[in-house]
């Protein structure tokens, strides 16, 4: 692999979690506005926007890089020994720097702070264990597509995290990047630094996990069916 195909790579990763964490956060700020008050409806225009997103950030860059835009599924790939632990740190970084990126890229569109610091309270063992299991679900929906239904990954991650905002109590980050680019803003996705690094290691243990469990459990190989 040369120089520039490494670099579209990392360029991938950039831009893409770039573009997810404007979409989260940029149409909270909106359904925030619009929804005058009624959380349940700027959290449907939130959950809408992000599945959304998710599908066509993974159809455009997955040929390119993977399309990992999260720390816990690169984390994932490496213990599977599909990605080099030097290409992983350098992915996570990439991510991290594009999740930064993309909240003060929300922050400009909407005329407010580039940074700010979350005062939103996500806190307590129930969203911990939330965060646990959305990121297991999370690689579960990844891993299965590619093993099963490799072109149907976009949606059926599009469609896992529109259904894991409302059966989870954490709403679903299931994404290390995300959760810290989200303790920056001070809006309707926004969560407490101080809360943030209960769901990385949340997340990052569920990743683990389920790489392990789920790698025996959909196998390598075909397997005959009784």
């Amino acid at each position: 692999m040369n120089a520039q195909s490494i670099g579209r790579q990392f360029v991938a990763e950039w831009l893409g979690t770039l573009m997810l964490l404007v979409t989260v956060i940029g149409s909270g700020i909106m359904a925030e506005r619009l929804a005058g008050g009624n959380i349940a409806i700027a959290l449907l225009g939130n959950t809408i926007a992000t599945g959304a997103i998710l599908v066509v950030l993974i159809t455009v860059f997955g040929p390119v890089s993977g399309a990992h835009f999260n720390p816990a599924v690169t984390l994932a790939f490496a213990i599977r020994k599909e990605i080099s632990p030097s290409m992983a740190l350098l992915y996570i970084l990439f991510q991290i720097m594009g999740a930064v990126c993309g909240a003060m890229l929300a922050h400009f569109m909407f005329e407010v702070s580039l940074l700010q610091i979350s005062q939103n309270v996500r806190s307590g063992p129930a969203q911990m264990g939330s965060e646990a299991v959305a990121t297991f679900g999370l690689v579960m929906v990844i891993f299965g597509g590619i093993r099963f239904r490799p072109d149907a990954v976009p949606w059926l991650v599009g469609l896992y995290i529109t259904a894991a905002y409302w059966f989870t109590s954490s709403t679903s980050f299931a994404n290390p990047a995300v959760t810290l680019a989200r303790s920056l803003t001070d809006s309707f996705s926004g969560i407490r630094p101080v809360d943030a690094p209960g769901f990385i290691i949340s997340q990052l243990v569920a990743a683990m996990i389920a790489t392990y469990v789920l790698g025996w459990l959909f196998g390598n190989k075909a397997e005959p069916r009784s």
